[in-house]
């Protein structure tokens, strides 16, 4: 990130080189607004988060968010251009959406979509968490309102990934976060996790709304829904289609262990209806791992310059060096080696 503080400008109306307009959203610790490039012209959303306001929790989950965005590049996923840094404030320049959330759509129609246009943008949506889950990224706030429409795009994308965490295959994470109407009863209950699942559970939420109109556990307060989220109870709307009962109740699953994987969701009938064509899904930065001669040669490097030490290093690191290939345009433009650190859930 970029310290900037010593321009006092940043902490007014212009963060960097963006001219900051109208708020588009609020939350406890940051505004949304929108920004224009004063060199450009293009709009881009500007999230501006007060670090004064934030505590540890708070600052360990804001930087995870910058780390996880900068890590998942995927034509689903909304594009982290920036971050720029001041004394009290963070910017994060992101891309814009043209179309509002999924929430504001899904509530425009009382029943639901119908399933083709619901199957379109689920599709969407699995791929962009299959491909954090492949880079070992949780997402857990998966709901409506973190899904934003790119209509010029035709296409739906991910935001938002400020309860996301890295994490290790096999190894639980224990945190509680996300929104109690889209949560897995595991994370409700306080218990260790495994992260994929939990985001497997909201996945069925999201679906169960966009054929349905409304969320699976929706009653008059949180402890009556909580009620019905731990004893999994809700009713499937009779003109679903078969297929589409299957693949809910597969996700909607109280114990996680026999709850559908993104494997299983990506492979279903359903999902996979009516799509005859091979869907351009490569990702903006592509991985190649490199020879073990290079992955020793940077290990000892490392234990060189005192980052950690050997042990650690293999545990959280050595897996995850990699090769980057960044793509644009539709030609291979550098190579870059890096890697992804591993490690436990920091917010714990």
């Amino acid at each position: 990130m970029n310290d900037l503080g010593h321009r006092s400008s940043f902490d007014g109306k212009i963060a960097g080189n963006y001219d900051l307009e109208e708020t588009l959203g609020r939350g406890h610790f940051a505004i949304v607004k929108l920004a224009r490039h004063v060199f450009s012209g293009e709009k881009v959303a500007v999230k501006v988060i007060d670090k004064t306001k934030l505590d540890e929790v708070s600052q360990a989950h804001l930087f995870q968010e910058v780390r996880c965005m900068k890590l998942v590049q995927h034509p689903n996923v909304v594009r982290l251009y920036e971050v720029i840094e001041t004394h009290t404030k963070l910017y994060l320049i992101l891309e814009l959406g043209d179309g509002g959330d999924m929430y504001d759509y899904i509530m425009r129609h009382e029943c639901g979509l119908d399933e083709d246009t619901a199957r379109t943008y689920f599709r969407q949506i699995v791929r962009a968490i299959s491909y954090c889950h492949k880079l070992h990224v949780v997402h857990r706030d998966l709901k409506p309102e973190n899904v934003i429409f790119f209509e010029k795009q035709k296409v739906v994308k991910l935001t938002d990934f400020g309860f996301s965490n890295l994490f290790l295959p096999g190894e639980k994470l224990e945190t509680s976060c996300g929104s109690l109407a889209y949560s897995a009863p595991e994370i409700l209950l306080g218990d260790s996790y495994d992260a994929p699942a939990v985001d497997v559970w909201s996945l069925g939420v999201l679906l169960f709304m966009l054929v349905s109109g409304s969320p699976p556990f929706n009653e008059a307060n949180d402890s009556e829904t909580l009620t019905m989220i731990m004893d999994c109870k809700y009713i499937l709307p009779d003109y679903l289609s078969d297929t589409c009962k299957n693949l809910i109740r597969s996700m909607l699953i109280r114990d996680a262990s026999r709850r559908a994987t993104l494997d299983d969701i990506e492979n279903h009938s359903w999902v996979n209806y009516g799509e005859s064509v091979t869907v351009n899904n490569i990702p903006f930065i592509q991985r190649e791992d490199i020879t073990d001669a290079d992955r020793e040669y940077i290990i000892k490097k490392m234990v060189e310059g005192n980052i950690a030490d050997t042990v650690s290093i293999l545990k959280y690191v050595q897996p995850h060096f990699y090769l980057a290939r960044t793509i644009k345009d539709g030609r291979e433009r550098n190579f870059i080696l890096t890697f992804a650190m591993q490690g436990k859930d920091i917010a714990s």
